[in-house]
């Protein structure tokens, strides 16, 4: 796989949003969503078949591989758990050289992958999730269990439905503008409670300040039913047999619509970027006023 010599497609830019001459990490810096419609992602003959709800656990959204520790998370039958970590392996190769190409100043510097098989139909799989578990409702993406301290959600979708039926996305406002809209809601964290998540070992490490207030946006976000319901969000079609890319901690999207998707997620540190005040991070710094990690 090689990165297609033509510039990726976006879709009609959010507000600020670069023109399609600026580099494709300014772009992803900026809130756009690189979108290629005509890189696929084929599976075998062998792997279609893993395409079915019911090789998921119960009560799991996906199927997960940490391609680091090679620990695959997930799969009900045993005799299907090789073929689906080859095919999230190999995921992780085509995406991982899809972002190294792209962007040559992330090469080295992306952390912690973890690449997904997502078979469950948005519609079925929502309707039995808790409202922040609904990935129908607008949000920007935070980890409750994995504080970051600042890195970065990037993240590579493909839609590989076999049907051909779209994955369809509503997307939302600038990040700063929906920051500010809840910044008077966002509590300050509680040094004792976030000391405590640690030690029992409900997060992987303590939360900072900028964690804590990214998981409160989150949910004010879900929670908004004036947000959820109006009309400034946007929406986006991903045909089958595309790919497209966005951090996921800046970009606020809803899935409305879709089953059948590869996902590879992976951490970059704000060093790593381009511009590095355009992370969430460096913005709500500056409308607190205060350091946040």
């Amino acid at each position: 796989m090689s990165v297609p010599a033509a510039a990726p497609e976006s879709s009609p830019p959010l507000p600020e949003a670069t023109d399609n001459t600026a580099s494709p990490a300014s772009r992803l810096e900026q809130g756009e969503i690189l979108f290629f419609p005509q890189l696929s992602f084929d599976l075998t003959p062998a792997e279609q078949a893993l395409l079915n709800p019911d090789l998921v656990e119960r009560k799991r959204k996906n199927i997960s591989f940490d391609v680091q520790r090679e620990r695959l998370s997930g799969v009900v039958d045993p005799d299907q758990q090789a073929l689906t970590q080859q095919l999230l392996e190999r995921y992780y190769h085509f995406s991982r050289q899809l972002v190294e190409e792209l962007i040559p100043a992330y090469r080295g510097q992306l952390r912690q992958p973890t690449t997904s098989l997502r078979v469950h139909a948005i519609a079925d799989w929502a309707q039995n999730s808790s409202w922040r578990k609904d990935d129908r409702r607008l949000h920007v993406d935070a980890f409750p269990s994995r504080p970051l301290h600042g890195d970065r959600i990037l993240r590579v979708f493909s839609n590989i439905n076999p049907k051909g039926q779209p994955r369809c996305w509503q997307v939302g406002e600038d990040f700063e503008t929906l920051a500010r809209r809840y910044l008077q809601r966002l509590r300050q964290p509680n040094p004792l409670h976030t000391w405590l998540l640690a030690q029992l070992k409900i997060t992987k490490r303590r939360r900072s300040a900028y964690d804590h207030l990214m998981l409160q946006l989150h949910d004010c976000m879900k929670a908004d039913g004036e947000l959820q319901n109006g009309d400034s969000a946007r929406p986006m079609a991903f045909p089958a047999g595309s790919t497209w890319i966005c951090f996921s901690d800046q970009v606020a999207h809803a899935v409305s619509e879709g089953q059948f998707m590869l996902e590879q997620t992976v951490l970059l540190p704000i060093e790593a970027m381009e511009y590095p005040e355009r992370s969430p991070l460096r913005v709500l710094e500056r409308l607190t006023g205060r350091s946040l990690v």
